[in-house]
């Protein structure tokens, strides 16, 4: 079983952890093991802690929300989406900002009116954009992805939350924000800027936020293609909990290994001891 000893024996030393949410810490309302005990045996062992998600479907605020509700409580700037991540790059690619039409959910939603763009979402409203942002959309309809297409055929920067094709539930996989993406993409003939995991934005941010180096820092995620390759592109270490969508047959083949591989986040953590 991995336990926090574990972690001791890194060089440098693990110093910060980065936790993935969906398939890590739960599956839709139920949590994955016992988070307080979990998070406290990570504070135990002075690890500063941030979750990272490419879930943009909810606001920070909510997210807080759902970890009270099992009994976490965490600072707000602990917190990173691939919103955030889209927000910021349509911030800088979009200095005068302007009209966004989002095929997507609150948390993207709420990120871009909060950078202050004008956020569309019907697809009745022909006002002319200047990007279309597209993310999991469990309203998606033939007329938002028609909407989509015509907006990027005509010119609009098509950018996307994140890649991944499925969403782990308690019930198993649904589609996710990278099923959304394959269906726009295919209509409008473009390929989009995926901003989430495994782009390396939100893994800067988080060592900027800690003041660490990614060496310093273990990324546990639950996805190889996203959490996982994201990680070791920018040089933290990794961290592969098979409680969520990859798996142990995956991980055998996968190149370079995770430096470790646990069946949940307790017993990566030594919380299960």
């Amino acid at each position: 079983m991995t336990s926090t000893s574990t972690l001791e024996h890194f060089f440098p030393a693990i110093r910060g952890v980065v936790l993935d949410m969906d398939g890590v810490l739960w599956k839709d309302t139920r949590p994955i093991g016992d988070l307080p005990a979990i998070f406290d045996r990570m504070h135990s062992a002075g690890l500063q802690v941030m979750l990272a998600t490419n879930n943009a479907t909810m606001t920070v605020e909510q997210y807080l929300e759902k970890l009270k509700s099992f009994g976490v409580v965490l600072d707000s700037w602990k917190i990173i989406t691939s919103a955030h991540g889209v927000a910021d790059a349509l911030v800088k690619a979009f200095p005068a900002k302007g009209a966004v039409f989002v095929v997507g959910e609150n948390g993207v939603i709420t990120a871009l009116c909060e950078a202050g763009f004008s956020v569309i979402t019907d697809p009745d409203d022909e006002t002319q954009v200047v990007a279309v942002v597209a993310g999991m959309d469990r309203g998606l309809s033939y007329r938002k992805l028609s909407r989509a297409m015509s907006h990027i055929r005509a010119g609009a920067s098509f950018y996307g939350t994140n890649p991944d094709a499925t969403f782990p539930t308690p019930a198993g996989l649904v589609p996710g924000a990278g099923s959304v993406l394959a269906a726009i993409q295919a209509a409008a003939g473009e390929d989009p800027i995926v901003i989430g995991k495994p782009s390396p934005f939100m893994f800067r941010l988080c060592a900027e936020r800690m003041q660490l180096n990614m060496p310093e820092i273990l990324m546990v995620g639950d996805r190889l293609e996203t959490d996982i390759a994201g990680a070791q592109a920018v040089g933290a270490r990794t961290g592969l909990v098979l409680s969520g969508v990859s798996t142990a047959e995956q991980a055998a083949h996968w190149q370079p290994q995770p430096d470790l591989i646990a069946q949940d986040l307790s017993s990566l953590v030594g919380a299960s001891d």
